[in-house]
């Protein structure tokens, strides 16, 4: 089974969710958005599996720093250009493997599809 975690290496979040495929003998490819990039092809891919709406991370510092009429006229071609402006927008971590597609991190989740 492939298994390939999105995210930006610094955020607990995601170090949760490392340590947990680890700790549990989980083969994964890890994708920086800032190191290795993100762009509009993967944005769409990711954006077609959550809805836009799923991927903005409303409890981030990203988000907290747009303007009061960014976040009031957010929509999808917004939200899009965002993410890809600012990966720290997306909400952490996305995790795809051949059957499943989760974002967000909950130990219960994760060991439901790697049991």
């Amino acid at each position: 089974m492939t298994t390939i975690m999105y995210g930006i290496s610094n955020c607990d979040t995601i170090k949760k969710a490392k340590k947990h495929l680890e700790n549990n003998n989980v083969d994964y490819q890890f994708h920086d958005y800032r190191k290795q990039g993100l762009d509009l092809a993967l944005l769409t891919e990711l954006e077609a599996l959550f809805g836009w709406e799923a991927m903005v991370n409303k409890r981030g510092t990203t988000y907290r720093q747009l303007s009061d009429e960014q976040k009031q006229q957010l929509d999808k071609e917004l939200a899009m250009t965002l993410m890809l402006e600012s990966p720290a927008l997306i909400k952490r971590p996305i995790l795809r493997t051949d059957k499943h597609h989760l974002i967000g991190f909950k130990a219960a989740e994760y060991d439901a599809i790697f049991a």
